[in-house]
C-alpha cells in the first residue's frame, strides 16, 4: 500500500484552528463608479497586485458591485418546519423557493430589526426568539453584499390590519409553503432549492439544532 503523499494529508492536525477569514485591503489606485441604481453599484478599482516571485507589483482593473447588504430568515415552527416562499427572479428566469428577506435599505436599522420586518411583511409573522446564524459573503468575487441570516423561532401571525405592506411586483406572487426541516434539507442536497442564501440557512439550522440550537447568540432583545 502507497503513502498518501496528498499536501492534505500532511497538514499539522491543529492547522483548522488557523483558519479563519480576516479583513485585508491592497492599495487601490483609483476608483470609477461606472453605474450607480437603486439596488446596488457598480464599481471598478484599479488594485496593486502581486506580480510574481520577486515581489512586485501589478495595477490590474477589478470590477465589483457595492450592496447594502441584506436580512434572512428561517422561520422554524413548532412542528419544525421552515418557511419556504416562491419568487421569480429575473436575472436567472426562475421562480425560486426562498427564505423571508430584504435589503438593508433602512438607514441605521440593524440587520435583526430588517429581518424582524420582513418576517411581518412577507409572511406576516413574528417571532418570540430570534438567534443569529453565520453571516455569509453572497458572491465574494464579484460583490461586497454581507448577508446576516437569523433563525426565528416561537412563531405568531400578525393580524391583517396591523400589517400595512403592500405586495408590488415581484413579491405580489409569492407563495409560501411549510416545509419540515429534514425534507428542506432533502431539497437542497437533490438540487431542487438552489437559492445560495437560502440553502446556506437551511444546512445552518440543520447542523446547529443538533445541539438544540444552544450555540447560536441570542439575539432577542437586540
Amino acid at each position: 500500500m502507497g503513502t498518501d503523499t496528498h499536501p492534505s494529508a500532511q497538514q499539522d492536525a491543529g492547522a483548522s484552528a488557523q483558519v479563519a477569514d480576516v479583513p485585508a485591503s491592497w492599495p487601490v489606485e483609483s476608483t470609477q463608479e461606472r453605474y450607480s441604481g437603486p439596488v446596488f453599484a457598480l464599481t471598478t478599482d484599479r488594485v496593486e497586485m502581486p506580480d510574481g516571485p520577486d515581489g512586485g507589483t501589478v495595477a490590474a482593473a477589478r470590477d465589483y458591485l457595492r450592496h447594502p447588504g441584506a436580512a434572512t430568515v428561517v422561520a422554524l415552527d413548532e412542528w419544525g418546519r421552515v418557511l419556504l416562499q416562491r419568487q421569480y427572479r429575473h436575472a436567472v428566469r426562475h421562480k425560486l423557493w426562498e427564505l423571508p428577506a430584504g435589503m438593508l435599505d433602512v438607514e441605521g436599522e440593524p440587520p435583526v430589526a430588517t429581518a424582524r420586518r420582513e418576517l411581518v411583511e412577507e409572511a406576516g409573522l413574528r417571532a418570540r426568539t430570534w438567534n443569529e446564524l453565520p453571516s455569509m459573503l453572497a458572491s465574494p468575487g464579484v460583490s461586497d453584499e454581507v448577508v446576516h441570516l437569523y433563525l426565528a423561532r416561537g412563531l405568531s401571525a400578525v393580524p391583517e390590519e396591523e400589517n400595512g405592506f403592500v405586495r408590488r411586483h415581484e413579491e405580489a406572487d409569492l407563495v409560501g409553503a411549510w416545509v419540515p426541516l429534514e425534507e428542506a434539507v432533502d431539497l437542497v442536497m437533490g438540487g431542487h432549492v438552489r437559492n445560495g442564501i437560502t440553502m446556506v440557512g437551511i444546512l445552518a439550522v440543520q447542523t446547529a439544532a443538533r445541539n438544540g440550537f444552544a450555540d447560536l447568540p441570542d439575539v432577542s432583545e437586540r
